[in-house]
């Protein structure tokens, strides 16, 4: 079993947006599955819609009745709404024949954590692109992104995330990796890391995309 949900970056200018979102995803109609929202704990609605590779495994092994940890995709229709592609579930406890929702320590004591859970808390989101727009005293990002090239050949196009928060001018056309937080509709800057200029790639080879 994989240890976490967000996989490990492999590349040092590996482009990526994903996150993580505790919520019950309620589709659309009976008729269109794919196609809902996800509602969190606090009533919010973020428009979402699944992706083909989870669409079997939570009609097959989950109940959308429930509340679940879903891996997402994070868009940005406009500065004010998110929009969310259901990449897949992080719930081991159900996934995962014969493992325990928590562990007990050395000592038989249980122990506070719980397999379901991951160490960045819920509504996380892991982001790694070129900077392109940054205004600090409005605290406003925008981050391109690039795709990974589809299997059929067809033409992947990047696309921008806003998110809000402070960084410095100088990783303006810069390649970052920024973790963030999602309160209600709105990415929330928490950490950024300055990768380095873009023009030191050498060849579209050198890129690893998510």
């Amino acid at each position: 079993m994989r240890e976490h949900p967000i996989p490990p970056v492999t590349e040092l200018l590996q482009y990526r947006a994903i996150g993580l979102v505790r919520g019950k995803y309620k589709p659309e109609n009976a008729e269109i599955f794919s196609r809902g929202s996800i509602i969190d704990k606090d009533g919010e609605e973020i428009e979402t819609v699944v992706l083909g590779k989870a669409l079997g495994l939570i009609k097959r092994l989950v109940s959308i009745e429930d509340p679940h940890l879903w891996v997402v995709y994070p868009r940005c229709r406009d500065a004010e709404h998110l929009h969310l592609q259901i990449a897949g579930i992080w719930e081991p406890s159900t996934l995962v024949p014969n493992i325990k929702s928590g562990f007990e320590d050395k000592n038989n004591k249980s122990s506070h954590h719980n397999v379901d859970e991951v160490f960045e808390g819920d509504d996380f989101f892991s982001l790694r692109g070129e900077l392109i727009y940054t205004k600090p005293e409005k605290k406003e990002l925008v981050l391109k992104i690039r795709q990974k090239p589809r299997k059929n050949n067809s033409k992947s196009f990047p696309f921008k995330l806003s998110l809000n928060g402070e960084i410095s001018l100088d990783c303006l056309r810069q390649f970052v990796s920024l973790d963030a937080r999602r309160v209600g509709q709105k990415l929330y800057l928490e950490n950024s890391e300055l990768i380095g200029p873009l023009k030191n790639i050498s060849s579209k080879k050198s890129k690893k995309l998510l």
